[in-house]
């Protein structure tokens, strides 16, 4: 008996200080800084359409599957709309792709020092991705997670995990349609390594029938509203490449990485070159042919971010065998270097990423021009309490019957989280999924327009007259200033609503 009782706080402390546990640690401190400095500035364009789309669950929207909408909505029911709650599970997915990063390193024979190369590699895009709510978070999480089980395949040789990899395709396909080019490259390993005994297996075409099981529900619904989303995508992807979103593709993939890009390509050598990493060829191909895909397709240059956790396990691994063989002074400045860069890489990505830096402030100013979506969380509230200003400077019979017309889901998304508090009108738009849910009734007679060309509104209506313009509380230029700052009332649609609304559909 004392024996036992002897024993039981030395298994407690090594659970505790376990592999597995530093790893944890490292992602809950990540999510920590998340949380705490998530409310500082305010909700992004792109959040805004995700929230307002959280309040209308479906298995599918314009813009993307509806993963990403179905954890905002349990952000609302959980936080309500409190900034930093709503970002929570974005957080969490990327803290959870870092534990998957060291755990990656583990399996492919890589001890304490690999697994935390691999996981402070993965920190830096965890910082940036976690920053905002949108679907760049989970389909990063997916990605990795996918790679995760195929390492654990190839290191087991269990077919089996083809049903866990069949799962986080299928995930993944309901968060962002990028993941089928993670698909194409897993079937490319499989042909091009010995893994092709797995064509023979069972378990494979089980992981393949999971995979069209979980994603068929966002098929149906693909196939109900007439396969929108291509539509969607096909005008999404010309406007990137007309105005130079994808040129630099290649570059761009230097500055995903920054300082830990040798680690990544020592790893996609050790999995595609050297006979130590012969049993894990597949990951290789899982990342040229992504790669290669992406070039041709003409794809933005943050598409490709899951590609690397794998590899920069991979190259922690090899470093680690490396430094074996060295002499400890060597190998001790090899590891100062290597931790060196990858502090820098979380420095810098965090101070250009997080809402932390006071508005403004020469930091700040350098932050926003290399970060864009800093200027684009700015000014939403304003922007309602402005609408509801020129709202109550209208005569009583133009309130009766008022409605919002908004020319992008950034101020409809803001004028329906906002806009209550003043007692506005829902906004309506023709932009996504906000075209979808229509122009109520009855239709309004009389509109406070956001957004939308002088040019289209004297085209479409009788009268309208500028009320207003866009706020700027900062004095910084982001879309909304620098592009449509005039705010319209106009009367008078020139034809019936049903007419003007169905050629009224737009993607953006």
């Amino acid at each position: 008996m004392p024996s036992q009782t002897a024993t039981i706080p030395s298994e407690r402390t090594a659970s505790w200080s376990s592999d597995l546990a530093v790893l944890i640690y490292i992602a809950v401190g990540t999510v920590a800084i998340h949380v705490f400095l998530g409310g500082r500035y305010g909700f992004h364009r792109d959040e805004l359409a995700t929230l307002d789309d959280a309040r209308h669950l479906a298995w599918g929207y314009v813009a993307y599957p509806p993963i990403t909408p179905f954890f905002g909505r349990l952000s609302l029911t959980l936080f309500g709309t409190a900034l930093a709650g709503f970002r929570f599970f974005a957080a969490v997915a990327q803290g959870i792709a870092v534990v998957l990063t060291g755990l990656m390193a583990r399996e492919l024979g890589g001890q304490r020092g690999a697994q935390l190369f691999a996981a402070a590699a993965a920190v830096p895009f965890c910082l940036a991705a976690g920053a905002i709510m949108q679907y760049v978070s989970f389909d990063y999480l997916f990605w990795v997670l996918t790679a995760y089980f195929v390492v654990r395949l190839l290191k087991s040789e269990d077919p089996r995990w083809w049903l866990a990899i069949g799962c986080s395709i299928g995930l993944g396909m309901m968060t962002k349609y990028t993941m089928g080019i993670l698909a194409l490259g897993i079937v490319a390993g499989v042909l091009l390594t010995d893994a092709r005994k797995y064509f023979a297996s069972k378990w494979l075409w089980f992981g393949v029938a999971a995979s069209l099981l979980v994603f068929l529900p966002n098929f149906l619904w693909q196939a109900q509203h007439h396969f929108i989303s291509l539509d969607f995508l096909k005008e999404i992807h010309a406007r990137d490449v007309r105005i130079g979103r994808t040129k630099d593709f290649l570059p761009d993939q230097a500055k995903l990485t920054l300082l830990a890009l040798p680690l990544w390509l020592t790893g996609l050598y050790y999995c595609l070159i050297s006979t130590a990493g012969h049993r894990f060829r597949m990951l290789g191909w899982m990342y040229v042919v992504p790669l290669l895909l992406f070039v041709i397709a003409k794809g933005r240059g943050y598409y490709l971010a899951g590609a690397y956790p794998m590899l920069y396990a991979a190259g922690s691994v090899w470093g680690e065998q490396q430094l074996k063989a060295m002499s400890r002074r060597w190998a001790g400045l090899v590891r100062a270097l290597v931790w060196t860069a990858l502090a820098t890489d979380v420095l810098f990505l965090g101070a250009i990423a997080m809402p932390s830096i006071a508005v403004n402030s020469p930091l700040w100013k350098f932050a926003s021009k290399n970060n864009g979506d800093l200027v684009e969380e700015l000014g939403w509230p304003e922007l309602a309490q402005t609408v509801a200003a020129i709202r109550d400077s209208l005569s009583e019979s133009d309130r009766a019957r008022l409605g919002i017309l908004a020319g992008n889901y950034g101020e409809a998304g803001a004028i329906n989280l906002y806009g209550p508090t003043y007692g506005l009108p829902l906004a309506i738009s023709g932009i996504n999924s906000f075209w979808q849910r229509g122009y109520g009734d009855p239709p309004p007679e009389t509109l406070i327009v956001l957004g939308i060309s002088h040019r289209f509104l004297e085209r479409n209506f009788a009268s309208c007259e500028v009320a207003g313009h866009t706020p700027n509380p900062y004095g910084i230029e982001n879309e909304e200033t620098r592009d449509h700052p005039d705010i319209y009332v106009c009367h008078g649609l020139r034809q019936s609503w049903p007419d003007f609304w169905k050629d009224f559909q737009y993607y953006g």
